[in-house]
């Protein structure tokens, strides 16, 4: 790890103001930053500690909607009885990723801006462009089996998006509210995550100068039920290859709305709107349910060791709509 500077903002704009001056990264709960720092993946000249701003809030707002703090810890998330009542999905999504010691650190903002887990980005000496831009991506024609994505891939960049909250949250539909020197703005949820294009490195629409405050979640769907299904090598803390969140309305037997996110199996977090289009309408049959998991992966391009994934990314989603019909 290579020497840095250490400071402890005491608001907001302390924390805005203290990032500007050098290169830096926030801290929060520590749980990526840190571990990339050691393998010198990343190395920032100052570590600007966020751990005692007030932003670990859970509030209803006055048009149904729910206001998340920055700072409050995936545990926290989880356990919240308006997540739990209105966001099942969500609290499922959080208690399927990493582990309980891991969860009472990490924070909402933090799990949103996490790094990939692709090797190649983590050795320090592979060839690769969200590390050192330009220098080319060994993972398309390396070992790509488990963390990397058959969906929204280009010839520059393959790592999926390691999030399962993210997955969830894609689903539910959500905004991201900043603050920087210019003020405060807004990022839709669906928009704030980028594709890695010809640029991998720019991971997020968020600027160098702003600050994650809060994330503010959409009403619930009246009457819908939700379920998050991650599929893996092992049961434990080990992240998706494929993974499905899910949310409908029935009407009846009748799919009166729909929301379907993937994760595991592309470079962000993925909202199939294919896929919703084809449910919505539909009465809840098996038949069904194979032509929406086969929309929710058009476009997918495999590699040499991942093709599997989008059988598996189908099987996701129609294990999903098997246990949400029942």
């Amino acid at each position: 790890m290579r020497n840095f500077d250490y400071t402890r903002a005491a608001d907001q704009t302390q924390a805005i103001t203290f990032h500007a001056q050098l290169p830096s990264s926030y801290l929060a709960g520590g749980t990526t930053l840190l571990d990339l720092m050691k393998i010198d993946v990343m190395r920032p000249q100052r570590v600007v500690d966020i751990a005692r701003l007030p932003l670990d809030r859970i509030e209803t707002l006055p048009d149904g909607r729910l206001r998340i703090g920055a700072m409050v810890t995936n545990t926290t998330l989880a356990q919240d009885k308006t997540v739990l009542r209105d966001y099942p999905v969500l609290s499922q999504a959080l208690l399927s990723g990493a582990t309980t010691q891991l969860r009472n650190k990490a924070t909402t903002a933090g799990n949103i801006m996490q790094r990939v887990r692709c090797g190649y980005f983590r050795d320090g000496v592979s060839p690769c462009n969200k590390r050192e831009p330009h220098s080319g991506c060994a993972a398309i024609d390396g070992h790509n089996r488990s963390v990397h994505a058959v969906l929204g891939t280009s010839e520059h960049c393959i790592a999926s998006h390691p999030s399962d909250m993210c997955v969830a949250m894609a689903a539910i539909g959500a905004t991201v509210q900043v603050q920087g020197p210019r003020g405060e703005r807004t990022i839709d949820f669906l928009d704030f995550h980028l594709l890695p294009g010809s640029t991998p490195w720019k991971e997020h629409a968020l600027q160098d100068d702003e600050l994650i405050t809060h994330i503010v979640l959409d009403p619930p769907i009246a009457g819908s039920r939700s379920g998050y299904l991650k599929l893996r090598d092992r049961a434990s803390y080990q992240f998706a290859l494929a993974s499905s969140a899910i949310i409908v309305a029935l009407d009846g037997n009748v799919v009166r709305d729909a929301r379907i996110a993937l994760g595991g199996v592309a470079t962000k977090p993925w909202r199939a709107r294919n896929a919703e289009q084809a449910l919505i309408g539909q009465s809840m049959t098996p038949e069904i349910f194979r032509h929406v998991a086969a929309a929710a992966m058009q476009g997918a391009v495999p590699y040499r060791h991942n093709a599997y994934k989008i059988t598996l990314g189908q099987q996701a989603v129609i294990r999903s709509l098997q246990i949400l019909a029942a």
